[in-house]
């Protein structure tokens, strides 16, 4: 496996590398990453995954400083799983100078959920994915389901800039216990690693309660947030959506998701499960 830093080296190494799939990471990865490096290596000859933490992406507040950098243990994990090569530059080489050109997505669908509660994310989300998908020019590229709303906009972005990549999703991996996987899960102390599996429960519960027929969706939300609120937690919101647009359902039959964000401690912590 070779590790690159810089952007001629990768592209270099791009050109021999045959059909491309593609795995962007903020690094300090777990067994979601790798399974998703490992659904890549069924796309394609070579497997690319980066490795970089995106300032954009991180509001005043939040933990971009703290983030987890693990670097060496991460290119273990990729070389194991068969990655052909890493991209992991530093922000000199990502941002050479002020950003001043961004990637807008739809106002419709970043100003609901995650994008409620933490402004200019997507913005910064979707402006890092173009450029890395600039820099690598995959054929496939893989992102995770549990960031769904995430998922939703980078699919738009690629099909509405006429982008030629195929975006394949990939299903949560979940501890033993239901808890999706995520970096910040070691933000968790010992008591509220025991206390977070709550969240999944919570969401099973609704989603079984709308295959029941149950669809009174504002009950159900709202039960759900009284609950995690019951046991320490600070929800930010638990919203049952169409799967397609994320807005709220307008039909029976609409595909359906229900997704959640809640507080536990410090740590912030997202799921979601299709109905």
């Amino acid at each position: 496996m070779q590790i690159h830093t810089s952007i001629d080296s990768l592209r270099a190494a791009r050109r021999t590398a045959g059909k491309v799939a593609f795995v962007p990471t903020m690094g300090n990865l777990h067994a979601g990453h790798i399974d998703l490096v490992r659904q890549a290596a069924e796309k394609a000859d070579s497997v690319i995954a980066s490795i970089f933490v995106n300032r954009l992406q991180f509001g005043p507040s939040e933990d971009f400083n703290s983030y987890p950098r693990t670097l060496a243990a991460d290119c273990e994990r990729l070389e194991a799983a068969g990655v052909a090569h890493v991209f992991a530059p530093d922000e000199k080489v990502m941002y050479p100078e002020p950003q001043h050109y961004h990637v807008d997505p739809a106002p419709a669908q970043i100003s609901i959920l995650e994008g409620e509660f933490r402004a200019g994310h997507f913005r910064g989300v979707a402006t890092v994915v173009l450029k890395l998908l600039n820099i690598v020019q995959p054929d496939v590229a893989l992102f995770g389901k549990k960031d769904y709303q995430q998922l939703m906009v980078l699919r738009n972005m690629v099909r509405q800039l006429a982008i030629p990549i195929e975006v394949l999703p990939g299903e949560t991996v979940r501890a033993d216990d239901g808890l999706a996987l995520s970096s910040r899960n070691g933000y968790l102390s010992p008591e509220e690693r025991a206390e977070a599996p709550r969240l999944y429960r919570q969401l099973v519960r609704v989603c079984e309660a709308v295959r029941r027929g149950d669809h009174d969706f504002l009950k159900l939300e709202t039960e759900s947030v009284a609950e995690l609120a019951a046991h320490g937690w600070k929800p930010d919101y638990i919203a049952v959506r169409r799967r397609a647009d994320l807005q709220p359902p307008m039909h029976a039959d609409d595909p359906l998701v229900v997704l959640a964000a809640a507080k536990l401690g410090r740590t912030r912590l997202i799921d979601n499960l299709e109905i």
